[in-house]
């Protein structure tokens, strides 16, 4: 990792880098997004054959998968990873269910009656990744919190190996939350599906759940016609570290985000030189025994960053500025510094709370927003799931009192029908 002075040389070069992290030109990628989206629509479940077969090498004669396979991916699973995995979905469960709103409504004194109706999403789909790598904490994390704010119909996509299977620990997840609507199908492919339905599919009208850039690319391409989640970029860590800190610990944490791809950004920001120096050392340490030391190195020379500051409300100036996914504050008293925290994905107080705890186990959602993104919105919630209807009633008495206002206001603006639907009330 290469150590920044705040405000030093390059300094600003660095900081816009880290910011505008995956700003890339997507031209090529959106036109064969959009090719896919309109072959989908046009042709369905053909078309999900077709790129299943092109994409993932599985060929398919079904989409859904079954209910053997499963009860056949219940048998195969560690019973105490099942046990595990339960466990985490009654604490993501439990923290979820304390972000539900209530429906309400005010009475004036002159008989208006005014509120907020709060209904959920009746359907949605649910991207999880497949391939390379299999994510059950990311199902839990977007099926639980729709679940609690009443959505009815969840439908999930995966992609399948080249056997066209589901990873087992996948389904395994699905059945502890009881959702059994499952498809073989990733990639844009998937997401053009449940945007526009195909015969096996049928649409829905959100889609949450992080993907490749294929994934992300075609989520944008489609938002309008459903609404989606975010657009999920690389992920990122930034630690806030005093003199005090565990530099084995901060390492390991620096790593946890590091190992995830060649674009995920590690950033240490610290007053300390003597932590930054024994944090690299115990960086290269750590590094020589992964079983992702490629991807590691490659992703620190990329984006990984030690910036020295002055003292630790500086840090924190430099936090919010790059509006962190994920944020640890390895402080001697976090708890003193957290109302100082403006952005930030997830927060992380002291040594023993790692990022990873979020990701698999506390209760919070681990679906963050990232690329600086947390300026501006939040971590996928109940409230993602949940729809807001403005409730008006006025008696005849209470509109007879404002309809020269209205009407009045209607004219100024030219629009004398909205006007006459106060006249011929009087």
């Amino acid at each position: 990792m290469k150590i920044v002075e705040v405000y030093g040389k390059d300094y600003d070069r660095i900081l816009d880098r880290l910011i505008r992290r995956g700003d890339d030109d997507f031209l090529e990628v959106d036109l064969t997004v959009n090719e896919i989206i309109k072959d989908v629509r046009a042709n369905m479940d053909d078309a999900l054959f077709a790129y299943t077969k092109k994409f993932d090498g599985a060929t398919l004669t079904k989409i859904s998968v079954s209910k053997e396979e499963m009860a056949e991916a219940m048998k195969s699973v560690d019973a105490e990873l099942v046990t595990i995995m339960k466990e985490a979905a009654s604490n993501i469960r439990e923290y979820h269910q304390l972000q539900k709103e209530k429906t309400w409504l005010q009475t004036k004194s002159n008989g208006v009656i005014l509120g907020q109706l709060i209904t959920p999403i009746q359907r949605v789909g649910v991207y999880v990744p497949g391939g390379k790598a299999t994510y059950p904490s990311t199902l839990l994390m977007n099926v639980i919190p729709a679940q609690v704010a009443g959505v009815k119909s969840i439908a999930i996509v995966t992609p399948p190996d080249k056997d066209g299977n589901i990873d087992p620990k996948i389904l395994a997840a699905a059945h502890i939350l009881g959702v059994s609507e499952i498809y073989k199908v990733g990639g844009a492919q998937a997401v053009a599906a449940l945007a526009y339905g195909t015969q096996s599919i049928k649409p829905v009208s959100k889609i949450v759940g992080p993907g490749n850039i294929y994934v992300a690319r075609a989520k944008r391409a489609v938002f309008g016609r459903v609404d989606i989640d975010m657009i999920a970029g690389p992920s990122e860590i930034c630690v806030i570290a005093d003199e005090d800190a565990n530099s084995t610990f901060v390492a390991a944490d620096l790593l946890s985000q590091a190992e995830h791809d060649e674009m995920a950004s590690a950033i240490l920001v610290t007053h300390s030189k003597k932590l930054a120096l024994d944090v690299i050392r115990e960086l290269e340490s750590q590094t020589e025994k992964s079983v992702r030391r490629d991807i590691i190195e490659e992703s620190l020379a990329n984006y990984g960053y030690i910036f020295l500051t002055k003292d630790i409300e500086s840090s924190i100036e430099l936090a919010n500025e790059l509006a962190p996914e994920h944020l640890e504050l390895m402080l001697k008293d976090p708890f003193s510094y957290l109302s100082k925290i403006e952005n930030a994905g997830a927060i992380f107080l002291g040594e023993y709370t790692p990022e990873p705890i979020g990701d698999y186990f506390a209760g919070p959602n681990h679906t963050l927003p990232t690329a600086s993104t947390a300026k501006f919105s939040s971590p996928l919630g109940v409230y993602d799931f949940m729809k807001k209807s403005s409730i008006i009633y006025y008696p005849k008495s209470a509109l007879d009192e404002v309809s020269d206002k209205v009407i009045k206001f209607a004219v100024s603006e030219g629009l004398d029908a909205h006007a006459n639907a106060l006249r011929v009330r009087k």
